[in-house]
């Protein structure tokens, strides 16, 4: 956010992608963009001393199953052994998920479809609204797939693990990912931090300007997203001006449901904290200024990606912790 109201948060960022397959993934896309009817090349490899039963098996964001298939270890043709992933006539992001035994095998591969963007506007309120594009106007290209990843920050207050959601903000966690594997979140300060105060509940931290100003971004936005991911304590959601459009490289971490629920869909929430939430409330107790600002800022040191884990399975994101101070 900038250092203007509450509502104005700052940000920018890129719409690529190119994401090296997680070290421990065992489905590794051949490449990252896959034309539409074409064919999907991947590559499976087998740990060694791992044997059984292999398929993969189709999943959606919610954990259902959508298809399963047969397959052994070598190329695959991810198309040939899912024919709705150009059949359908509601494309949706999916998870592939290697499984040997019925048991989830290296990190999942997100195949997420390349549409025309739902661009937000302003209504008259000035707020972000997403009029609804006729479906003639939405042209189905393909699919952007890459090895699922979580991304963890590393902080002069210790670590916290954030895992993305894709379903949510394909868009928005492309361009993340690929600025944390670029390294721009290296030795970057907390620059503005609003916890409890006067009544109000605790609000959030924001990262992501090498300035430290609240200005500064990587030099380039991503549009805003239609995310329904609730803004609650651990989420990750990206700040911006009064331009729905401008999210570039500035982030900022959730306290509490009640601090940030009036951000729901007119700010991009894109990832959700499963580690560190002493961290988060160390960040919360931070003291600041009559304008947000650390007297002491924390400092992001980096920010690194580590494989996901198989879909389905790690942990849950985290909830806030019972305070009986409040």
């Amino acid at each position: 956010m900038k250092s203007l109201s509450t509502l104005q948060l700052f940000v920018a960022p890129l719409l690529c992608c190119a994401l090296a397959p997680a070290a421990l993934a065992q489905l590794t896309p051949d490449r990252e963009y896959y034309g539409v009817g074409r064919t999907i090349p991947m590559t499976i490899a087998l740990p060694t001393g791992v044997a059984g039963e292999v398929e993969v098996a189709l999943y959606q964001p919610t954990g259902t199953e959508t298809a399963k298939a047969a397959a052994a270890a070598g190329q695959v043709d991810l198309a040939g052994l899912f024919p709705v992933l150009w059949t359908t006539e509601d494309p949706t992001l999916f998870y592939a998920q290697l499984l040997v035994d019925g048991k989830g095998i290296g990190s999942p591969v997100v195949l997420s479809p390349m549409q025309t963007p739902n661009l937000a506007q302003r209504d008259s309120s000035g707020r972000a609204a997403f009029p609804v594009l006729p479906k003639k106007l939405v042209t189905y290209s393909g699919i952007r797939a890459w090895t699922d990843e979580h991304v963890v920050f590393s902080t002069s207050l210790g670590d916290m693990e954030f895992r993305m959601r894709p379903d949510q903000a394909p868009n928005t966690v492309a361009n993340f990912l690929d600025l944390v594997e670029g390294g721009y979140y290296t030795d970057i300060i907390f620059h503005r931090i609003i916890g409890a105060k006067a009544g109000r509940p605790p609000f959030m931290a924001q990262v992501g300007d090498p300035t430290g100003t609240g200005s500064g971004g990587p030099g380039r936005f991503v549009d805003l997203e239609a995310s329904k991911l609730p803004h609650d304590f651990g989420v990750l959601s990206m700040a911006r001006t009064g331009d729905p459009n401008t999210n570039g490289g500035q982030v900022f971490v959730c306290f509490s449901r009640e601090g940030t629920n009036f951000l729901d869909t007119q700010y991009c929430s894109f990832a959700e904290a499963v580690s560190g939430a002493d961290v988060i409330l160390a960040l919360e107790k931070v003291k600041t200024d009559a304008e947000d600002r650390p007297a002491d800022p924390p400092v992001l040191k980096s920010a690194r990606l580590v494989p996901a884990p198989p879909f389905g399975t790690g942990p849950e994101a985290l909830k806030r912790p019972a305070d009986p101070g409040r």
